[in-house]
């Protein structure tokens, strides 16, 4: 793939509500491909900080009673229409994933949490880039659920991790216009300018 076909296709990349995701998912043999572009990631001291949690359709109604309680931890006086706001959030896309992250609990605690989060997000967005190449829509999405303690215990959390977004794949129902307001380059870098001599008086 030459460089201008790389670069459109990333930036054609979008994110998709779950609400307009669909079946078909990607397959088994799709989510194992997906995960092994994730295990591609850099990983400065192969620590692996992170792994994913797949809520399959069966399963779906543990993850809505997580979130509904989420919310009533919260919110004890939460009507029962905003429980069931919250609960529904677990159906919408066809392939959800949990993106888990380690943020220390091992043997080498000189690689930093930062350092281990940049392997978490580019583990993240090889998982999308590859749903994207195999027809899906992706979204990300997060909430005050995901640090809570009903879904820490859904997903079985050690104390050093963290459930930071969920992963949603599907195909899109409906086509949305191109992102336009992208950053420009000169938006985002700056230049380490060279050190001053002084000059003798």
């Amino acid at each position: 793939m030459k460089l201008q076909e790389l670069s459109s296709f990333i930036q054609a990349r979008s994110n998709v509500s779950p609400r307009r995701l669909a079946a078909p998912g990607p397959g088994r043999d799709e989510l194992e491909q997906l995960l092994t572009l994730a295990a591609a990631a850099p990983d400065h001291g192969q620590l692996a900080p992170w792994r994913f949690v797949l809520v399959p359709m069966s399963a779906r109604d543990r993850l809505a009673d997580a979130f509904g309680l989420a919310l009533l931890g919260r919110d004890p006086q939460a009507s029962e229409e905003e429980v069931g706001r919250a609960r529904e959030k677990a159906w919408r896309a066809p392939t959800l994933l949990i993106a888990i992250l380690r943020t220390g609990g091992d043997a080498d605690p000189r690689i930093p949490a930062l350092e281990r989060a940049v392997s978490f997000g580019a583990a993240i967005q090889n998982v999308l880039l590859g749903a994207q190449a195999m027809g899906y829509g992706t979204g990300l999405t997060s909430g005050k659920a995901m640090p809570s303690a009903p879904l820490r215990e859904l997903c079985s959390l050690a104390p050093e991790e963290h459930a930071v977004c969920c992963i949603n794949i599907g195909t899109a129902v409906a086509a949305r216009a191109a992102r336009t307001n992208r950053r420009q380059p000169s938006d985002i870098l700056s230049e380490l300018a060279p050190r001053r001599v002084l000059q003798a008086a």
